[in-house]
């Protein structure tokens, strides 16, 4: 074992432990935590660092209400309650920023007029950042429910318009409850799931 492994506690909050919440205590989540779990979240590996996700935490009431139409009936409730839902979208223009972000090559003509690459590195890599962005918030206290359960049309229409920006998927965060709370699923054994050659 490495030294560098972080301890059983550490584990069962960002993993065994961690649920998907549906039930939210009226605690608001800070600007400071919003920006904190970011500030970890921006570390996550992406190819020539191009890190496509954008992210918008909708805390308001009236950005809340924005959101509502575009919500699957099953998960509206929910959303209202929650102190904050975040889009986690990415940025069909990512390459713009290759110039800052990986410096060593000229990244940006990778990308420049070849529409099915960037679509395909900005989704894999901002879904990526997105699942590094629910471990950062695990890690800082907070839960976490994430979903899938929307109009991206709609959300894209209604928080996106003229910008490059496309929804991937949407989390909300913040105090979980056990309201709602679904017994645990299992999940498959190594064998089922994986295969050493």
């Amino acid at each position: 074992m490495s030294d560098k492994m972080i301890n059983d506690q550490a584990l069962d909050i960002i993993f065994r432990e961690a649920r998907t919440h549906n039930g939210w205590e009226a605690r608001a989540v800070s600007r400071p935590l919003m920006q904190a779990v970011y500030d970890l979240t921006k570390w996550a590996p992406t190819s020539a660092n191009c890190s496509p996700a954008r992210f918008v935490f909708v805390s308001s009431l009236e950005a809340k209400a924005r959101l509502k139409p575009h919500l699957s009936e099953g998960n509206i409730e929910k959303t209202m309650a929650a102190p904050c839902c975040v889009i986690i979208a990415h940025d069909m223009e990512f390459h713009e920023r290759l110039p800052e972000l990986f410096p060593h090559a000229d990244a940006k003509s990778w990308f420049a007029g070849n529409d099915a690459l960037i679509k395909e590195t900005a989704f894999r890599n901002g879904t990526l950042q997105g699942a590094y962005f629910l471990i950062a918030a695990r890690a800082l206290g907070l839960d976490c429910g994430p979903m899938s359960g929307f109009d991206a049309g709609g959300v894209n229409k209604e928080f996106f318009a003229g910008a490059s920006y496309e929804a991937n998927f949407l989390c909300n965060i913040g105090y979980g409850t056990d309201k709602d709370m679904f017994t645990r699923s299992p999940r498959l054994e190594f064998d089922a799931a994986c295969e050493i050659i």
